[in-house]
């Protein structure tokens, strides 16, 4: 069942031209990795998707309804990638801000702060002014405040920027769980072993345009070349007409798609090896084969 549907948005502001044709779906209950470089188009189309841009054309729907309706807001939560939160205040008291622009009755808004406080790991924090909280912290009270008025659908905008490791695995157990009670989040991230852990399926974006969606076997499959097989040769061989081009010194590179005839290939061959593995492509190899390796800057 489809919850978010985008079809055709375009934005533009002046002549630059930020968001061209814009569709994609995401379904009940699924962690939608939305990934791009710098200046994609990645931050409109979020913020067209939360109400807060308009489109030039193209639609957004939340479980059926307009994001600029404020019925549909309450269904939506965000964490944007600058933080929301007020440092002068405590973490109970930005969660109760938060909740009350929901305008939930006090007993639930009770037990959403815990549950919040809980999921962000600081319930014991929950007394102490932000502004004494670690980067780490500031990050999960973030994602905490999104959380609060209890959404069926969550924006997560860079969620790990900044944090210490502790943390980023923290966040990433707290967005599986969320997963697991059913929520439906669009994450967006610049960590591609994020997206490979966490998201059932990754949209790909670059110059305003969609350029592939898909599982990760999906998208690897199509996009991301062969794998390599790499041996540490213990001397190199005499005889190096069997893999002409393909060892330097002592080491040898075979790219292939099918990786372990190749090992079986060297193997029959006798020679003598220190070690031996098998680098298999992956989320990054399709974003560099898709956006290409110049920096953005």
């Amino acid at each position: 069942m489809n919850v978010i549907g985008v079809d055709g948005l375009r934005k533009s502001f002046g002549k630059n031209v930020a968001v061209d044709g814009v569709s994609f779906e995401i379904q009940s209950g699924e962690i939608f990795g939305l990934l791009g470089p710098n200046g994609a188009g990645k931050s409109t189309t979020i913020g067209i998707m939360v109400g807060a841009l308009d489109p030039d054309s193209g639609t957004v729907r939340i479980s059926g309804k307009d994001p600029s309706d404020p019925q549909t807001r309450k269904l939506v939560g965000l964490a944007p990638q600058a933080l929301a939160i007020y440092e002068e205040l405590t973490a109970e008291e930005n969660l109760r801000f938060f909740g009350g622009l929901y305008r939930l009755p006090s007993s639930n808004l009770n037990q959403r702060i815990d549950w919040s406080l809980d999921l962000a790991g600081l319930a014991d924090r929950r007394k102490d002014l932000v502004r004494t909280f670690s980067g780490g912290m500031k990050r999960r009270l973030n994602i905490a405040c999104a959380l609060v008025h209890e959404p069926t659908v969550v924006f997560l905008d860079e969620p790990t920027v900044g944090v210490d490791p502790q943390s980023r695995n923290y966040i990433f157990d707290s967005v599986e769980k969320l997963r697991a009670q059913g929520t439906t989040i669009l994450y967006t991230t610049h960590y591609m072993e994020e997206a490979q852990r966490l998201c059932d399926r990754i949209a790909i974006m670059d110059h305003g345009h969609i350029l592939a969606i898909g599982t990760l076997d999906e998208l690897i499959g199509k996009y991301g070349g062969d794998s390599l097989v790499i041996a540490e040769l213990m001397s190199a061989p005499k005889d190096t007409s069997l893999f002409a081009g393909q060892i330097h010194d002592s080491t040898l590179r075979i790219p292939s798609a099918t990786p372990f005839k190749e090992v079986a290939r060297i193997a029959e061959t006798g020679l003598e090896m220190s070690s031996l593995r098998v680098e298999r492509p992956d989320i990054e190899s399709v974003f560099l084969s898709l956006t290409g390796r110049s920096l953005r800057d």
